[in-house]
């Protein structure tokens, strides 16, 4: 999977824009703050429609314009053409010039594989951001798995509304909350299976991409769920014990949606005992592996995006990721310090150059 080329419409502090890219490699040099990682958050953005760096969808249109248009050419065995418009509180989506109604049937078409300092807090962070972060890549390779999160969700909601409803009101019928509970659990069963043959299938990888890198063995990333080695029969005998209790506290307190997952480095939780490096690696290797099962799974390569991953990486571990890139994934690198990268790399790589909103193409002489 390529793109080829990208036109952006007062982004961020792009006004007016175009690109065509390098099918192999592509450096984007620049100052800290000059708008070098905008370049690869809008190739997100096509993609996922919506920014990689906030909650709300409207924090990508420039300032005192009332709307932002990121379009790209992708190539993946046809050539396709992808745009999105958002707007302030409106979102279009359209392939080949065809408006798609449903996000959800947008999404997943164009897979990256993104590398941002914001990454490691799958390992710092709380167990939902967690989840949140996992669930972002898990929807790269399932469509399915989206829909079903998002019924889940759904039901979820709707339990722990009628939890409430049950401690206001005792004569309101128990056989609701019993139907609304086996949705819950049949739903939140495929949710296990999706996530649980996902990490199974990263740790296939991780361990021997971390030992490439750092030279060390015994990564893993450890899958804890309510539901690990549970039938279906014993999770609603649970949920039945669990009843009271859900009922007073107004909300349902175990399901997969207090799932979590630990990095761990010979059996040590690297959020409490791994260096910064230790933990950078690892988010490395982890999304080394996603690239691995992206051409397993669905037969394709994605499209890799580095930003500022250089910065605190000595150049041994940086030409020991690098030896991971070959020549069919499209890689995007945005970087301040251009003497890291390997002389090769950069001779035969499309550089452009940044410094306040202006972009210049050139070469490595």
């Amino acid at each position: 999977m390529k793109i080829l080329d990208l036109k952006l419409l007062n982004f961020r502090n792009y006004e007016k824009l175009s690109f065509s890219f390098d099918p192999k490699k592509n450096l984007i040099i620049g100052k800290n703050g000059m708008g070098k990682t905008n370049i690869v958050e809008a190739i997100y953005v096509l993609a996922f429609t919506k920014s990689f760096r906030g909650s709300k969808e409207n924090v990508v249109i420039k300032y005192n314009t009332d709307l932002t248009r990121v379009e790209g050419t992708i190539l993946d065995n046809y050539k396709n053409d992808y745009k999105v418009i958002l707007k302030e509180n409106d979102k279009t989506v359209k392939i080949n010039n065809k408006k798609i109604d449903k996000i959800s049937d947008y999404l997943s078409r164009i897979n990256i594989v993104l590398f941002t300092s914001h990454d490691l807090l799958l390992i710092k962070d709380t167990p939902s951001v967690r989840r949140k972060l996992i669930n972002i890549e898990l929807s790269q390779f399932s469509n399915d798995y989206l829909k079903v999160l998002t019924l889940y969700n759904k039901v979820l909601k709707q339990r722990n509304l009628y939890l409430k409803t049950l401690y206001l009101n005792g004569n309101a019928p128990i056989s609701y909350l019993d139907i609304l509970t086996e949705q819950l659990v049949d739903l939140g069963i495929k949710i296990y299976d999706y996530r649980k043959n996902f990490i199974n299938d990263i740790n296939s990888y991780i361990e021997k991409n971390y030992l490439e890198i750092t030279g060390k063995s015994g990564l893993k990333l450890k899958y804890d769920s309510y539901f690990k080695d549970m039938t279906r029969e014993q999770i609603l005998d649970s949920y039945k014990k669990d009843e009271k209790k859900d009922i007073i506290l107004g909300k349902t307190n175990n399901g997969v949606h207090k799932d979590d997952y630990v990095f761990e480095l010979n059996e040590v939780n690297l959020k409490d005992y791994g260096s910064e490096g230790e933990q950078k690696n690892a988010i490395i290797s982890f999304k080394m592996a996603e690239i691995e099962i992206f051409r397993k799974e669905k037969n394709v390569t994605p499209i890799l995006i580095l930003d500022d991953l250089f910065s605190e990486l000595d150049e041994e571990k940086i030409n020991n990721i690098m030896h991971f890139i070959d020549d069919d994934i499209q890689t995007f690198i945005t970087t301040t310090e251009l003497n890291k990268i390997d002389n090769k790399i950069k001779t035969d790589s499309k550089i452009f150059y940044v410094a306040d909103g202006v972009v210049e193409e050139g070469i490595y002489e």
